[in-house]
């Protein structure tokens, strides 16, 4: 478990960078809504601690996706005026308020498909004006391709984020094991990584098809909070990436710049 925690969100980062070079940060941003680090970290939970454990830190998680959205347009907003060493405290201050707050809310699967839903619906009018100049479809002109040494930096970047928030979650309890999942460990590392590299239009595009990606994980989550309790460990996982994959094709059109398919 401990090399799969190491391996695939760096994979998946390396991955993500390369179709945000070739497709534009629209794309990028909308593979980085599946819960490609919130599953595997439920998935060790529910390993260690039962599934029950596991179905509840999943509904955490679920309600989570306000906290992701909170830091994406709090990056997002911070990009327009300063560079990545103030927009990324501030976006992360968002996040950990919005953690916080959520703490102070029951938690049950259909209270938290509620507020994800909520957040989901709001979150594309919460982005700076969507103007083309400022979400472009791929990368502006101006910006540099991907250095080959930065693409093992945001994999390092990424590997380590994940065994910190893993190795946090477990000594937490299920409501906050499962809002630790959600931290926005791609977020960090897409977001500082492009703004560095190919400017803040790239990275506010990304976060913003990043939080419209989201519907995904909702379904991801949902599925798993309700069907662990009843189906067990791996039916409960397959029903959930069934559902995440079903909802990802399923806004797979409505990309710009998006590859074709086949």
């Amino acid at each position: 478990m401990l090399a799969l925690k190491v391996l695939l969100v760096p994979v998946f980062l390396l991955a993500l960078s390369l179709a945000g070079q070739r497709w534009g940060p629209a794309v990028a941003g909308w593979l980085a809504g599946l819960p490609v680090v919130t599953g595997p970290i439920l998935f060790f939970l529910a390993a260690e601690q039962g599934t029950e454990f596991a179905a509840h830190a999943a509904s955490a998680a679920l309600s989570a996706v306000f906290a992701s959205v909170v830091f994406s347009v709090a990056y997002a907003h911070a990009a327009r005026r300063a560079g990545w060493p103030v927009a990324l405290p501030a976006a992360l201050a968002g996040w950990a308020a919005a953690a916080w707050g959520l703490s102070w809310l029951p938690v049950s699967a259909a209270a938290s498909l509620l507020v994800a839903l909520a957040t989901l619906a709001a979150a594309p009018r919460l982005f700076p004006a969507a103007a083309p100049r400022l979400f472009p479809a791929v990368a502006a002109p101006g910006a540099r391709s991907l250095a080959a040494a930065e693409l093992p930096l945001r994999m390092l970047a990424g590997a380590l984020l994940t065994l910190a928030v893993t190795l946090a979650a477990r000594m937490l309890g299920a409501h906050w094991s499962g809002r630790l999942a959600v931290f926005p460990i791609l977020g960090i590392v897409l977001a500082v990584f492009s703004h560095r590299a190919q400017g803040m239009a790239f990275a506010a595009a990304l976060l913003r098809a990043m939080a419209a990606g989201l519907y995904s994980f909702v379904a991801f989550c949902f599925t798993l909070s309700v069907t662990l309790p009843r189906l067990g460990l791996m039916a409960g996982f397959a029903a959930a990436v069934l559902a995440a994959l079903a909802l990802q094709l399923a806004t797979r059109r409505r990309l710009p710049g998006a590859p074709a398919a086949g």
